[in-house]
């Protein structure tokens, strides 16, 4: 009852948000666009208790997702809200690689089948990404480099969950992962090397899809072996 509560209320905000991006509204991007992730933290707190530290560490990543938010929207009236949304971004995720790493240390003898091919592809993707930005970063190559870094960290030790949780937690996270991925690298492309079109409603569609699946496979998880606190 509650999912489908909060992914009612969830799909209000999604379409809110993609009125506002499609229609320039910059007033009511602004007022709707942080309660894509309180709807979040709202949810994950009713459907968990945050009794586990798995709940625990993504809540918390939530809340630097929410600055990260605030941060950008700032950031047309002063660039440094920029580098303070990359910080609580970067931050974000690693609260979620510390989520993850809970689930590889419940089970760590098992291995998974498509790891090291599901790993490549990530890293040579990131660091594809990487030096085709390089020309256009002057300044901030090597805070993007840390973030690149982080990312594919994150992806990987969400791939890595395979095997240690049930399936569908695996799927939404990983699935969310991945659209994170995404909604950086259109918001990377679009800002130091060319324009996208439409790269605002791409970034922010893909964005809450990716916090939305997250959340969703945090409320669904639980562990094949349960060899650590939940």
């Amino acid at each position: 009852m509650k999912t489908k509560l909060f992914a009612f209320i969830f799909s209000l905000v999604f379409i809110v948000q993609w009125y506002a991006e499609t229609s320039g509204n910059t007033l009511l991007s602004h007022v709707s666009k942080p309660f894509i992730v309180i709807t979040l933290l709202v949810w994950l707190y009713s459907a968990t208790r945050l009794k586990g530290r798995f709940h625990k560490r993504i809540f918390t990543g939530l809340i630097f997702s929410l600055a990260g938010d605030v941060f950008l929207m700032l950031q047309s009236e002063n660039m440094s809200f920029f580098n303070y949304g990359l910080i609580a971004f970067l931050i974000c995720h690693i609260f979620y690689i510390r989520a993850f790493t809970l689930d590889h240390k419940s089970n760590p003898d098992f291995r998974n089948p498509f790891f090291l091919w599901g790993a490549g592809a990530l890293i040579i993707f990131c660091m594809g990404l990487f030096f085709y930005l390089q020309p256009y970063l002057g300044a901030w190559q090597f805070a993007i480099l840390v973030y690149a870094i982080i990312i594919t960290f994150m992806m990987i030790m969400a791939l890595n969950r395979y095997g240690k949780v049930n399936l569908s937690s695996f799927q939404l996270i990983l699935t969310g992962a991945l659209f994170f991925l995404l909604s950086d690298s259109v918001l990377a492309i679009d800002k130091f090397s060319r324009p996208i079109p439409q790269a605002g409603v791409l970034i922010m569609v893909s964005y809450m899809l990716a916090q939305y699946l997250i959340v969703y496979g945090t409320v669904v998880r639980e562990l094949v072996v349960k060899q650590t606190e939940i």
